[in-house]
């Protein structure tokens, strides 16, 4: 009788693009008199434009159907707060801490998020466009279905982080941390992984590139392996 070995399949988790956001049917311009953050604040179809609102701490604020336009809200805290069928423009989000918050079907694009603290948070249908993410740390966060295109993601930290929903797209990752993450799924098109951390969590990702040879470098510095070139006119 011949000899039956078991067959084992490994799975592909295929990339889903991210679900656009729902936008409202009609939508109220917000003031600071008005709409200013506070705990538990609702805010549905308000349209944040050219606001002035770093520094604001407030806790579990839910925003649905919400667009923000220029707006400032660096250096703030917003714990457990909510982001739902929202569009982000051009505005500042630089060194904001979250813990334990939510990004559904939302679209980010031309926005600073540099040292941003999105930490334990959730991603779902989510997209980056163009925007400075350098510095910032997404630890023990959760990615379905998210894309990363064309941002500057240098020293980004996404330790215990699951990656396996998440898109890098001609994205800059130059120094940043993967370890402990979960990754089977995670897909890296035309990126830049440079100096990168935890490269032992990249098992079952997918890293598309036509630079081979950086790539080598890139992972052979990260496991303390020298590579040198060969001599073709060596015997």
């Amino acid at each position: 009788m011949p000899i039956t070995r078991p067959l084992h399949v490994r799975t592909t988790v295929h990339f889903m693009p991210p679900a656009k956001p729902k936008p409202p049917t009609s939508l109220e311009l917000a003031t600071l008199e008005e709409d200013d953050l506070r705990d538990e604040g609702a805010f549905t179809a308000v349209g944040f434009y050219d606001l002035e609102l770093p520094g604001r701490t407030a806790k579990a604020v839910e925003f649905n159907q919400c667009r923000f336009n220029r707006v400032d809200l660096s250096g703030g805290s917003l714990m457990k707060a909510s982001f739902t069928d929202c569009l982000i423009e051009h505005s500042n989000l630089a060194n904001l801490r979250t813990d334990g918050s939510a990004l559904i079907r939302v679209r980010i694009d031309g926005a600073r998020l540099t040292g941003l603290q999105w930490i334990d948070g959730a991603f779902r249908d989510v997209t980056v466009q163009d925007s400075k993410v350098d510095l910032s740390v997404f630890r023990s966060s959760d990615f379905r279905a998210t894309l990363f295109s064309d941002c500057n993601l240098t020293r980004a930290d996404f330790a215990m982080a699951d990656l396996c929903g998440a898109h890098f797209l001609r994205c800059d990752l130059t120094a940043a941390q993967f370890s402990g993450a979960k990754m089977a799924g995670a897909r890296f098109t035309d990126c830049t992984l440079d100096g990168i951390g935890g490269v032992s969590a990249f098992d079952g990702a997918s890293i598309v590139t036509g630079d081979l040879v950086g790539l080598s470098r890139a992972f052979a510095a990260a496991l303390g392996i020298s590579l040198e070139l060969s001599d073709p006119q060596a015997g």
